[in-house]
């Protein structure tokens, strides 16, 4: 199966983008630029879920394969006509750095601004909608879990990170991690990711899909589009760690040590 060939009116060259329904979505994620935009409005998780074929989130999102292909074609030709970052050309340290300053930044300034409306939300709809208690239950605890995953990450994992690839550019010894070896803190973060994941499809669930009520108000409608401005947000900054920091880091660290041997 081959994406639709289409010529850029900027650019003189024909782009021909062969996807096989068996591959991943983490990997058309990382190869597609932008085709997290695609994923994003088919309701496609590519981040928790990216080891899932293209198929086979296809068929959960209840999308035909070829329409799938047809978008992506289309994000693809979109995508040789702006800029966009190249996270797999960035340095680990540009990479976890870019992650801080853009995605926990934006979390963290996030976070404050949604439970101050959740309050606001709550106290004057939750008598005709019940729901918005559980949404400001669920959102409280990922909020909570989150300030202690970044904090982890902050503190720890990524000034580790930079020292291994510091030390292996410098062709310096590399540096004593404090977690015996990169794959026991990642295994833990990914884990968290899966779980701050599962919150997110609660919320969309508890909202139906952020559908706003006849009956909301202007802090109502705002509520409800910054928190489907914070999933999206956080897809992608789960998927930069899951999918290109971390195996990248883990790679460097495991050749950092078979050089030792």
């Amino acid at each position: 199966m081959t994406f639709m060939t289409t010529r850029s009116p900027l650019k003189e060259e024909v782009i021909d983008v062969m996807v096989d329904p068996s591959t991943t979505v983490k990997d058309l994620a990382l190869k597609i630029p932008n085709a997290t935009r695609v994923f994003e409005r088919a309701r496609i998780d590519y981040c928790c879920g990216g080891s899932r074929s293209l198929a086979q989130a296809c068929a959960r999102a209840g999308i035909e394969v070829e329409e799938m292909c047809r978008l992506l074609a289309a994000e693809n030709v979109k995508a040789t006509e702006r800029e966009s970052a190249d996270f797999q050309s960035m340095s680990l340290i540009e990479l976890a750095n870019y992650i801080v300053e853009k995605h926990h930044v934006f979390t963290q300034q996030e976070t404050v601004r949604l439970v101050a409306l959740l309050e606001k939300v709550c106290s004057a709809h939750a008598d005709n909608h019940p729901e918005l208690l559980q949404v400001q239950t669920a959102f409280g605890t990922l909020q909570s879990d989150l300030d202690q995953h970044m904090f982890k990450e902050e503190q720890v994992l990524f000034p580790y990170i930079k020292q291994l690839e510091a030390a292996s550019s410098n062709h310096q010894p590399t540096p004593r991690p404090p977690f015996g070896t990169m794959r026991n803190p990642l295994a833990v973060m990914t884990l968290e990711h899966d779980a701050a994941g599962d919150i997110l499809r609660e919320i969309r669930k508890l909202s139906k899909d952020f559908a706003v009520p006849a009956d909301a108000c202007l802090s109502y409608q705002t509520l409800y589009a910054a928190l489907e401005e914070f999933e999206v947000d956080l897809h992608q900054h789960i998927h930069l760690e899951n999918n290109i920091l971390f195996p990248r880091a883990l790679a460097l660290e495991d050749r950092a040590q078979a050089a030792l041997v």
